[in-house]
């Protein structure tokens, strides 16, 4: 009981040592809203002790939310850029490769059956410089018809995750391992996982990111070609000199919130690497 109590005591002054930054940081402010959703427990747990609402709106950035709306038109002649140094379906991009080119290569890439049942291939988003990358498994039905990465229900937690970490959504790169949807969301299989790794090599490669986060197995086993992401969660691993850090998938979160808590343990590691600490109370 003891431990429980320590437990809603370490959320709440996390929810609490956030909010006191508004002013000082607002593009960093997490809303009391994001937390007490990240730490929301599973039946039977002892819930996390909520403070009065302040009537605040949710301020984390609504960048995917305006994206979401966006037609798979619009989004594909966003990603349509001249043919120039494209090489053929089927074959590895090059180490010299643009982002913008290895994005037509994959726009029309044949080199696994994904591709015969894709209404879009999803890239990936953000900001290609950032100092941090996301990898996740595979497009969904969501992602598939917007050609977004993770715009569903596991995207809203991605984005709730980030926001947590004191970044907006816009501020990192998201990609996942394999670029077309597996058809009824299944776990890709090996010989897509290889169509697709060069790929998110490259991507690493141009991002040149300071971390990574893994999200879930597919990710861990493409990289690394390591098993179990529940034995490797929380364990930095060396991905060519960037450290990379494989937690839970945010679809596994929405099925077991509590294992919530030990995905932010994981991804308070990361912010460390970046030097991104949780800051202090004012009266402290």
């Amino acid at each position: 009981m003891e431990s429980k109590e320590k437990n809603k005591d370490f959320f709440d002054e996390i929810i609490d040592s956030l909010r006191s930054c508004e002013e000082d940081s607002p593009a960093s402010y997490v809303s009391k809203e994001v937390l007490l959703e990240f730490y929301r427990p599973s039946p039977g747990q002892t819930p996390v002790r909520k403070a009065a609402s302040s009537g605040r709106t949710v301020s984390p950035c609504r960048t995917n939310e305006v994206k979401e709306k966006r037609t798979v038109e619009e989004v594909r002649q966003e990603n349509t850029v001249p043919a120039h140094n494209i090489p053929a379906a089927g074959f590895a991009p090059t180490e010299n490769m643009s982002m913008e080119e290895l994005q037509q290569a994959v726009s029309i890439c044949s080199k696994c059956p994904l591709c015969r049942t894709r209404t879009n291939t999803v890239f990936g988003d953000g900001d290609i410089k950032s100092r941090l990358m996301f990898i996740g498994e595979g497009p969904g039905a969501d992602e598939d018809a917007q050609g977004l990465p993770f715009v569903g229900k596991a995207g809203e937690l991605l984005t709730k995750m980030i926001n947590a970490m004191g970044f907006a959504r816009k501020e990192v790169y998201i990609g996942n391992i394999v670029k077309c949807r597996p058809p009824e969301n299944r776990t890709p299989e090996d010989e897509e996982i290889q169509a697709c790794l060069p790929y998110i090599k490259q991507q690493i490669r141009l991002i040149q990111p300071d971390a990574i986060i893994l999200l879930g197995a597919t990710p861990l086993k493409g990289l690394f070609n390591i098993t179990g992401i529940t034995r490797m969660r929380g364990k930095f691993l060396d991905y060519n000199g960037t450290p990379a850090m494989p937690t839970f998938h945010p679809a596994y979160l929405l099925r077991n919130p509590s294992a919530k808590a030990e995905v932010w343990k994981d991804l308070q590691m990361v912010m460390k690497i970046l030097g991104k600490e949780l800051p202090k109370k004012k009266n402290q």
